[in-house]
């Protein structure tokens, strides 16, 4: 039975998801092509009908997972949901970039590339809405921003005391909240 382009684009969006859950869940390394086709519910033989290797599968799925255009975020309603016990803990469905950023370093000059795309469109999302006088000064407070929400992510999901974990997303709420709009502050 012949698959038509539409069946081809629905099996390779599902390929995609799939490796996106999987990859932030547990790495790049750790996640076979064999488990990434088993959790998009299709044969491991079809793969590479859509990819040439795991390295392309790699960096498509960055480009997949940044592919929604940006949206202007407030940076306090976008910190008071992302450094949250509920996003830190859902490793297969939270930010990319804190899941996979330190990985992708190692990775393959596409998937860097991809990666860089995703965070630059991310900055975008924030500039609009964030404090400044200036777009050099509107700009800084985006980076900084994310930059700060990322690391508390990443510092609250490798802390094995709770505590400390929370108190790490708490804590960078609130120097948010401090540095831009007061909504960080819930």
């Amino acid at each position: 039975m012949k698959v038509t382009r539409e069946q081809m684009a629905e099996h390779r969006r599902q390929i995609l998801e799939a490796a996106a859950r999987l990859f932030r869940a547990r790495g790049f390394e750790a996640v076979t092509v064999a488990e990434v086709m088993q959790a998009a519910g299709l044969t491991h033989g079809g793969f590479y009908g859509h990819f040439k290797s795991k390295d392309e599968l790699i960096a498509e799925t960055i480009g997949h997972v940044f592919d929604a255009p940006p949206k202007d975020h407030d940076l306090g309603e976008y910190a008071a949901n992302y450094l949250s016990p509920r996003h830190r803990d859902n490793l297969a469905g939270g930010c990319p970039t804190a899941g996979l950023g330190a990985e992708t370093i190692r990775q393959s000059p596409e998937s860097r590339a991809a990666m860089t795309a995703g965070l630059k469109r991310q900055i975008a999302g924030f500039i609009a809405k964030a404090p400044g006088a200036t777009p050099a000064e509107k700009r800084r407070a985006a980076i900084g921003a994310w930059s700060a929400m990322v690391g508390a992510v990443i510092l609250s999901r490798f802390s094995d005391d709770p505590q400390l974990s929370d108190e790490i997303l708490k804590e960078t709420r609130a120097w948010i909240a401090q540095h831009g709009p007061a909504k960080a502050r819930r």
